[in-house]
Formats: structure tokens, sequence, C-alpha cells
């Protein structure tokens, strides 16, 4: 597992754009597996479930990225798994890693 958290300021709805147009455009086996969104008086939170095919694992990982806006900021959490194959001891999370990355960068360039 790896996990990226920040706090960012600007428009929520160009904010979770960029991330699935940067997410979805990453990798030919990247899909948005699930969406929700949540809105209460002057709260918002949107949560993203991302896919994609990891070769270093021969597997599939998955990105939870959750927005959450209350005020001004908006609080960015995003969660990868699923690139270990051992059974007992977590080993191998290179595509975990290298999935949290494409996020990272977007957030450096982008925020």
């Amino acid at each position: 597992m790896a996990k990226l958290e920040t706090v960012l300021h600007g428009d929520f709805d160009e904010i979770i754009r960029k991330i699935e147009q940067r997410i979805l455009n990453g990798s030919m086996s990247a899909s948005l597996e699930a969406a929700s969104d949540f809105q209460a008086e002057n709260a918002r939170c949107s949560v993203r479930v991302f896919e994609r095919y990891s070769m270093i694992g021969d597997n599939r990982v998955s990105m939870n990225v959750t927005l959450f806006q209350n005020g001004d900021e908006i609080y960015l959490s995003a969660i990868t798994s699923g690139g270990s194959q051992a059974i007992l001891w977590k080993f191998n999370t290179f595509g975990e890693e290298a999935f949290l990355n494409q996020m990272r960068e977007l957030m450096e360039e982008e925020f």
C-alpha cells in the first residue's frame, strides 16, 4: 500500500476532472471502476476507484482517490493497493508506487 495526502485550493470540479483525465490517460489498462459523489451544506466529497495492470507484479493494482472540500480547502487522499503477490508478507509493491506516482506528478505540475 502506498499513500499520498495533501491539501489543495482551487475549483473542486476541475481538480477531479484533471485527476480522472491523468489517471485514465496514463496507462492503456487504466479504468475507472467506481465513482461516488456527496454534498451536504458546504461540504463535498468525491471518491474514485481506479485500476490498472502492473507488468512488474503481473497483476492489477487499484487506487482509491478521495477529495473532500469544506470551505476553501480541498483534502486529497490517494491510496493504492493490490500490488503484492505474497500470502503472508507483503512484498513487491513497485506497481502500487508507480501508480501513485502519476498522482504525485499531477500534484507537482498542477497544484
